[in-house]
């Protein structure tokens, strides 16, 4: 190697040290270096899960799209339910009890789908009593650990630590649904007695997912969580409207939340869109369901890198959700399985540059003693819209009726694109600071 080569290497180098400085930065803070390295690994089971889930009960229900919508909906109306009041608890009680809380019952649910699968007594109710007490849990999980990183890192960092979050989640779901097909094959070994039509395969995924909850219930038990001002000093529903009150006359907060349900109710249902196009639309099995599902992680993954390395977290938030809907539009027109984990690639992309723009805004905008309760707003518009966004997207789609696969993602892509027309110029384009900082 000549001096100009070992110059240019050099200087190659030091540029990938300064971005991975850039976009790692979060994870300098040992306590939330920890708690994420254990979550990823937790995720990657919970992943494998969610999309076995969706395979049992396309494989149960013979492909009927709105069977999957309506697990969807029994899953996520929880958090329709009670996140508000998750919001007004989680600002009272200590975030680790919480969590230590919802993580245990998240792992008794999947242990329950584990053995009701293995023993072939797994039926469609079943399946959707089980996602409706993990939704329960989840309802509180999900807004305690939005407001996670705000304890253990700074605010100069705390943008950097939601997209880490985000990554984290992706690395998972790639991961996860990745090796969906592999531990799918080992199941039908280990479990299904070498039939590959046996429900029993699909339990090895679940017992997974229980053995993965024990790692991040003892990161949670023996992080160091830090004495922080509580919120709630009246009854929890006057700490309710304390949250609401808040979110409406913060212009910026109202805004983006609106966006993010508006969203949420149309494109935003990939849980119920790719399953659905894998299974029944390109006739895959389990390997190619699980590539398809890898893409879109894979996508995402990308897109929570990216926002990591952005210093600005509102730059991207109509990028993203002007990418979004472009690549909704290019997977209602792909021909097959192959285009279409392509496509689905760009989807992730996008969705999580809109998503962790919409998150990191709404939560540098907010008090702490707030946090837990506008981010169960935040948990509300996005996950709480699921149950109602996954019947419009699963009856739009469905095969055998107007508009079928094709035109009912299209349409999909029409009501988010007049969603954001509509709020286009409302979007906030600066980071205020939060009230009483």
């Amino acid at each position: 190697m000549n001096g100009a080569d070992g110059g240019a290497a050099a200087h190659t180098g030091s540029r990938v040290r300064r971005w991975a400085q850039q976009t790692f930065r979060a994870l300098r803070w040992p306590s939330y270096r920890r708690y994420w390295l254990s979550q990823t690994l937790s995720l990657v089971g919970s992943w494998m899960q969610v999309t076995a889930q969706s395979y049992l009960v396309l494989e149960l229900t013979g492909n009927n799209s709105a069977a999957l919508g309506w697990v969807t909906v029994a899953q996520f109306l929880p958090s329709l339910l009670l996140s508000l009041f998750a919001g007004a608890i989680i600002d009272r009680v200590p975030r680790r009890w919480v969590l230590l809380t919802a993580q245990v019952v998240l792992m008794l649910t999947a242990l329950a789908l584990a053995i009701s699968t293995q023993l072939g007594v797994v039926t469609l109710g079943l399946v959707m009593a089980l996602a409706f007490v993990s939704g329960i849990a989840n309802a509180f999980d999900m807004p305690a650990r939005q407001t996670l990183a705000a304890d253990f890192v700074p605010r100069e960092d705390f943008s950097n630590a939601v997209a880490l979050g985000s990554l984290s989640f992706n690395v998972s779901r790639t991961l996860g649904q990745a090796v969906f097909g592999l531990v799918a094959a080992l199941g039908m070994s280990l479990l299904g007695g070498g039939n590959s039509d046996s429900v029993a395969r699909l339990a090895f995924p679940f017992y997974l997912n229980v053995a993965s909850f024990g790692v991040v219930i003892w990161v949670i038990a023996k992080l160091p969580f830090p004495v922080r001002e509580r919120g709630g000093h009246g009854d929890v529903l006057a700490d309710i409207r304390e949250g609401l009150a808040y979110v409406r006359v913060t212009p910026g907060l109202r805004y983006t939340l609106a966006l993010v349900g508006l969203m949420s109710l149309t494109i935003v249902n990939f849980n119920v869109i790719i399953p659905y196009f894998a299974r029944a639309v390109y006739g895959l099995r389990e390997g190619g369901f699980g590539v398809l599902n890898a893409s879109f992680g894979a996508g995402a993954m990308i897109g929570a890198l990216w926002q990591a390395s952005r210093p600005n977290p509102l730059k991207n938030l109509r990028l993203g959700a002007v990418l979004l809907l472009l690549s909704g539009l290019g997977l209602a027109l792909a021909p097959g399985g192959v285009i279409a984990a392509l496509v689905l690639a760009c989807c992730g992309f996008s969705m999580l540059t809109f998503l962790i723009s919409a998150n990191s805004s709404v939560q540098l905008t907010v008090p702490d003693a707030l946090r837990g309760r506008v981010m169960s707003v935040y948990s509300l518009v996005l996950v709480g819209s699921g149950p109602l966004g996954a019947l419009i997207s699963s009856n739009l789609i469905a095969q055998g009726r107007w508009p079928g696969p094709t035109w009912g993602l299209i349409v999909l892509v029409a009501l988010a694109a007049v969603s954001l027309g509509a709020l286009w110029r409302f979007l906030p384009r600066e980071l205020s600071s939060p009230a009483g900082d």
